[in-house]
C-alpha cells in the first residue's frame, strides 16, 4: 500500500482543542467484527468488555520538552526534545532559521547547550551547566501540546494532557487513548473484575512527523524506549489461561507488545523485555499478542492510522473515520475514541452484559 491510500478529509472544526469537561465523558465508536459500527460512551466500556479481558496500559509521563533559546548571535531556537539519552546528552528537533553546525551554543535563559552532530532530522545536544537534563527540562521547559492544538499550554493542560496512572517520564507526547480513564471508571472495570496492567512506551516526537515518501517500504521509523516487564507477561499469560484477551489502550501499548514479542520463539507468548523500537506497522502485518485495540482518531497519512488499519483491516478503518465525520466525533490528541474488537467473543460478552 502507499501513503496516499491513507487519507480522508477531516472538516478542521472537527480537530479537539480541549479535552471533554470529565475524562471517561468522550464518545466511543465501537468497530466490531463485519460491518459493525455502533456509537457508545467511554463510559460503557466496562460493559463492552469480558470480565476474563486484560486492559494494558501505558505508564510514560509526558515532560516538559519544548524549549526556547538563542545563539550567541541572537537568532531564535525553538528546541522540542525526542528523547533523553542520558544525565547530560538528548536527541531533539531544532526550530531554526540555519541549521547549527557541531559546537554551536544554545542560551536558554542562564543555561547552556551545546550541539554534537546531526542524524537526519534529530541533532543531538548536551547540557553544558551543573546539574541533568531532566532537571533543565522541569526548569526551562513547556508542555509540549501538538501541532494541531492551536492555544498555548495553559494549567488545565498541565492535568489533562497526561494520564492519571502517569509515572515514568520520558515522553513527548501523551499515549492519548488513555487520557479517558478515570478513578471512577477503573473503579467499575474493578466491579466487573476486568483486569489492569502497565507497560511502558516513551512516545517521541517523531509520532508527529509525516511519512515523506509514498513507497512505504522506503519509510524510516522513528525509534521509541519501551520496557515490558514480567509482571505484565505473567499476566497476559493468566489471561490467555482463562480465555480471555489482550486490550491494548492505545496504539503505543500494541506497538510496545508486538516489538516484545518479534523476539520469541513461540506463537502468542511473552518474556521481559526492554529496549528501542523502530517497529512500523502497516496492513499485513500478523499480530501476535493484541485482541482488541482502544485507540483515538489519528491524522491522515500517518504512521498511526496504518497501524489501525493493520489490527483492524483497512477497508474498515476507512469506512470507521467516514463515518466518524459524519457523526461529528471529535478528532485527535483530545478527542473521542475508538474500540476495535474484531472478534465474535466481543459481541457475546456485550450481550451477557
Amino acid at each position: 500500500m502507499r501513503r496516499s491510500d491513507f487519507q480522508y478529509s477531516l472538516p478542521e472544526e472537527l480537530i479537539a482543542q480541549r479535552p471533554a469537561e470529565q475524562r471517561s465523558n468522550s464518545r466511543l465508536l465501537r468497530v466490531g467484527p463485519g460491518a459493525l459500527l455502533q456509537d457508545r460512551m467511554i463510559a460503557e466500556l466496562p460493559e463492552l468488555l469480558d470480565a476474563r479481558d486484560l486492559l494494558v496500559f501505558n505508564d510514560t509521563r509526558v515532560i516538559p520538552a519544548r524549549v526556547f533559546g538563542h545563539k550567541p548571535t541572537g537568532g531564535r531556537v525553538e528546541i522540542l526534545v525526542e528523547r533523553i539519552l542520558d544525565e547530560r546528552r538528548f536527541l531533539a528537533q531544532l526550530g531554526v532559521s540555519k541549521k547549527p553546525r557541531a559546537g554551536t551554543l544554545i542560551i536558554v535563559g542562564e543555561d547552556r547547550l551545546e550541539v554534537l552532530g546531526r542524524d537526519d532530522d534529530l541533532f543531538e545536544l548536551s547540557y553544558c551547566d551543573d546539574g541533568g537534563v531532566q532537571a533543565f527540562l522541569e526548569r526551562a521547559g513547556q508542555l509540549p501540546l501538538p501541532p494541531y492544538i492551536r492555544h498555548q499550554p495553559d494549567r488545565a493542560d498541565l492535568e489533562r494532557y497526561q494520564t492519571v496512572f502517569a509515572r515514568e517520564p520520558g515522553a513527548v507526547a501523551a499515549p492519548t487513548a488513555g487520557l479517558h480513564f478515570d478513578p471512577p471508571l477503573f473503579e467499575r472495570l474493578a466491579q466487573r473484575g476486568i483486569e489492569t496492567a502497565m507497560l511502558t512506551l516513551h512516545v517521541g516526537a517523531g509520532t508527529f512527523q509525516p511519512v515523506r515518501v509514498d513507497d512505504l517500504s522506503e519509510h524510516r521509523m522513528h525509534a521509541e524506549r519501551f520496557h515490558v516487564g514480567a509482571a505484565l507477561c505473567a499476566k497476559i499469560e493468566a489471561c490467555r489461561a482463562r480465555g480471555g484477551r489482550v486490550v491494548a489502550v492505545g496504539t503505543t501499548v500494541a506497538r510496545a507488545l508486538e516489538s516484545a514479542a518479534l523476539a520469541q520463539a513461540t506463537e502468542r507468548t511473552l518474556s521481559p523485555a526492554s529496549g528501542e523500537t523502530q517497529l512500523f506497522i502497516t496492513p499485513g502485518f500478523h499480530f501476535r499478542i493484541v485482541d482488541v485495540l482502544l485507540t483515538n482518531f489519528h491524522l491522515p497519512e500517518s504512521t498511526l492510522l496504518m497501524l489501525v488499519s493493520a489490527f483492524a483491516g483497512y477497508e474498515r478503518v476507512m469506512a470507521a473515520y467516514r463515518h466518524a465525520v459524519e457523526q461529528r466525533y471529535r478528532f485527535f490528541s483530545y478527542g473521542d475514541a475508538m474500540l476495535i474488537d474484531p472478534s465474535e467473543a466481543g459481541v457475546n460478552a456485550e450481550i451477557a452484559a
